[in-house]
């Protein structure tokens, strides 16, 4: 495992304040709310260090799936801190209540898990799909990632029939490098669907994904 840490990461735990750009994916319908994803680069606190610690301390695990009539290797590692689960890092922990405190108010509840990938290199990756397990499937939520490691590309397309915002085109995609931000919200998980492809070179990366109460 080889990654290249920024020479201008703090090692301040604390996250940088929250302000981020965000972008509207779909309007709202009579019988659906907007899909919308926001954006802050560089937003998290001590970077290096939390991918130094999660690369070496976070109990990783592969997985195998169902798909069709056979079982895959899941192409990434996976762990999950779940609800009151200590984070392996402090600088999370910041991170975890900095969310709460900006996105509660139109959230309507905290981010209370996180759930980690590890990305080993180019050729692991993320299919289509839209987090609706659980109450995504029906009602509005958020999907806050925090990226740390080499850059990927996060993709995301609308479902068939819904209706881009204008300036959005068919389809978007956002580079996230060390220590960036994304948050998907409004109906983005029913609306769209999100991937992160393979690709021919990519060093080890690491997403964590806090998540409400139930939803996967």
């Amino acid at each position: 495992m080889h990654f290249q840490s920024t020479l201008f990461a703090s090692d301040a735990t604390t996250p940088a304040p929250l302000r981020p750009d965000r972008t509207w994916l779909s309007s709202g319908t009579e019988h659906q709310s907007a899909a919308w994803v926001d954006v802050q680069r560089g937003w998290l606190g001590d970077p290096d260090g939390v991918f130094a610690t999660m690369a070496e301390e976070v109990p990783w695990h592969a997985e195998r799936r169902q798909m069709y009539e056979r079982l895959v290797h899941v192409p990434r590692l996976l762990h999950t801190y779940g609800i009151g689960a200590t984070l392996p890092h402090p600088a999370l922990t910041e991170a975890m209540s900095a969310l709460n405190e900006h996105y509660l108010p139109e959230l309507g509840e905290p981010f209370v898990t996180a759930g980690c990938c590890f990305y080993r290199d180019g050729q692991d990756s993320v299919a289509w799909h839209g987090d609706t397990v659980g109450r995504g499937r029906t009602h509005d939520t958020m999907i806050a990632i925090v990226s740390l490691g080499d850059p990927r590309r996060l993709a995301l397309r609308p479902r068939e029939g819904v209706v881009p915002a204008d300036g959005v085109g068919g389809s978007l995609s956002l580079t996230l490098g060390h220590g960036d931000l994304v948050v998907m919200g409004g109906s983005c998980q029913r609306t769209w669907e999100h991937a992160v492809p393979k690709q021919a070179q990519a060093g080890p990366r690491i997403s964590v994904q806090f998540r409400a109460r139930n939803v996967f």
